[in-house]
């Protein structure tokens, strides 16, 4: 495949509003070893991009400080040692960062193939969010076929593709959303939903569950969450935390109910995990996960896509809320 020399990214001289997203000339990059170079087609818009954006979620080291975690596109150049894929192949893939431009670099292992039948908007809808819940409700929480889970911010992103993989290994998805909109397209999904503005959630879930409480909780929230997330969970629950947006402390959290119902408490990040452990986790979804999508279960939900040059009105849709399900930027 010829390589040009430059393309088009999406740069920032300073953290700020969307407004200071704008479309830029740069080198098109080279693939170290055991990497692969991308010939980008459409890329993901994710919560972490607004944080970045905003200068409040720091790349890692050694990371492309171009914004953008997820890409489909088409293989234009394998770096060393590199065997499971060729030039012209069609991946996915979660990258280290540079999504939002016409070509990137990402890790080998961190790739996956396009799934049956979908196109490149498809595609990149599926890597930040799969790992992410992947990783973490049947990861870190051990969800089970038959237990029940408690998704927070249902309609977003992560949370569109909770209920999608909680449903199809068997689980029971319950959601929190915001409006009586957004919880009828929960419904839609198949979850039963929560609008926390109009009702407690922890008194809802209880009554949804006839009082015996949650094997899980997935929540992006924590802040004052913490403790009410405690509240909701049955013996030996799990409460798994993935995001901050309320705040890292909670004044009311007392430790004895985790203790006397054998609760835990685990949380984590993607990004800053090593390739070994993204590749791990792409292994397991290639082995598990990408088998439903190819019969056509658990697609993902888009909501709107944008040219790659209209990055911050995706960027604005992202931080207004109003979306359900992914938003996606069209670079070719």
């Amino acid at each position: 495949m010829s390589l040009p020399s430059t393309m088009q990214q999406i740069g920032l001289d300073a953290p700020g509003a969307p407004e200071v997203l704008r479309l830029e000339p740069a080198m098109v990059p080279a693939a170290g070893a055991g990497e692969v170079l991308i010939r980008v087609q459409a890329a993901g818009v994710n919560r972490p991009d607004v944080l970045q954006r905003l200068g409040r979620y720091p790349v890692p080291p050694g990371a492309s400080p171009v914004i953008g975690l997820e890409v489909a596109g088409v293989v234009a150049a394998i770096g060393e040692g590199v065997a499971a894929w060729q030039v012209g192949d069609r991946v996915c893939a979660l990258a280290n960062g540079g999504g939002y431009a016409e070509y990137c670099v990402a890790p080998a292992s961190q790739c996956l193939p396009w799934p049956d039948g979908y196109d490149a908007v498809q595609a990149a809808a599926l890597p930040e969010t799969f790992f992410t819940v992947w990783a973490n409700l049947f990861g870190h929480g051990h969800l089970q076929a038959g237990e029940t889970v408690l998704i927070h911010g249902g309609t977003s992103g992560i949370g569109t593709t909770a209920i999608a993989l909680a449903l199809a290994f068997g689980a029971y998805p319950i959601v929190t959303a915001g409006s009586a909109e957004k919880c009828a397209a929960c419904e839609e999904l198949g979850a039963r939903a929560i609008n926390y503005r109009a009702e407690d959630f922890v008194a809802a879930v209880r009554a949804l569950t006839d009082g015996q409480g949650l094997d899980v909780v997935l929540d992006m929230v924590a802040g004052s969450y913490l403790s009410r997330n405690i509240a909701c969970l049955r013996q030996d629950g799990r409460l798994v935390v993935i995001a901050v947006q309320g705040g890292t402390r909670d004044e009311k959290f007392d430790i004895l109910p985790v203790m006397r119902h054998r609760l835990v408490v685990t949380g984590s990040t993607m990004r800053p995990r090593s390739v070994a452990e993204k590749g791990a986790i792409a292994a397991e979804l290639r082995e598990k996960v990408w088998p439903k999508l190819n019969a056509g279960q658990c697609a993902p939900i888009i909501h709107a896509t944008f040219p790659l040059a209209d990055a911050a009105a995706a960027h604005a849709l992202m931080e207004s809320g109003a979306h359900i399900g992914k938003i996606v930027l069209i670079v070719e």
